[in-house]
């Protein structure tokens, strides 16, 4: 999963593959059938880790707004480790294969649509529980937090100024409130 996310799905060559996994040649191929199969194998396993820590982040106890704006902050401080500055693997494959693969333009759209859920049901508790205004639409809300996280996981991977993705995200809050 990290050399596709890390160099994405074209410039990983079988060589970094077999070097990150250990594995030989045959025995890759008798595993996922070929790159393709076990990329999207790694990308699945990104996509759903990465929506279980959404959803652990947005539901951890607190009002919803903390919640969120937590999340945020610990995913551009995530940014600036040299071992985590890859940016969002489906924003990366958003870019680089979705525009001529159907495959993956499906796989990506799930993902922003699950983010997109998850933000819902968050800004829906905030709501709630107070920490939200209540005069905005949740889905919409939700649109906006899931192309912001994209928008920031690009300027991260691009070595933003850790002062400007955070001036991003006060704007980005603002809009909860």
């Amino acid at each position: 999963m990290r050399v596709f996310w890390s160099k994405g799905y074209e410039a990983a060559s079988l060589n970094d593959i077999l070097s990150a996994t250990g594995l030989s040649k045959s025995s890759l191929y008798a595993t996922f059938g070929d790159k393709r199969e076990l990329f999207l194998a790694a990308f699945e396993a990104y996509r759903r880790e990465r929506l279980q820590r959404l959803e652990a982040a947005l539901n951890d106890g607190q009002p919803a707004r903390l919640s969120i704006e937590k999340f945020f902050r610990q995913g551009v401080a995530h940014a600036e480790a040299p071992e985590h500055a890859y940016g969002c693997m489906t924003a990366n494959e958003a870019v680089e294969l979705a525009p001529h693969d159907l495959d993956i333009q499906q796989l990506v759209t799930e993902d922003f649509q699950a983010v997109e859920q998850a933000f819902a049901r968050a800004i829906l508790r905030g709501q709630a529980d107070g920490s939200i205004a209540r005069d905005k639409a949740p889905r919409q809300l939700a649109r906006f937090l899931v192309v912001n996280l994209q928008g920031l996981q690009v300027m991260a991977r691009a070595k933003s100024q850790r002062a400007l993705l955070e001036d991003t995200l006060a704007v980005m809050l603002a809009a909860l409130d």
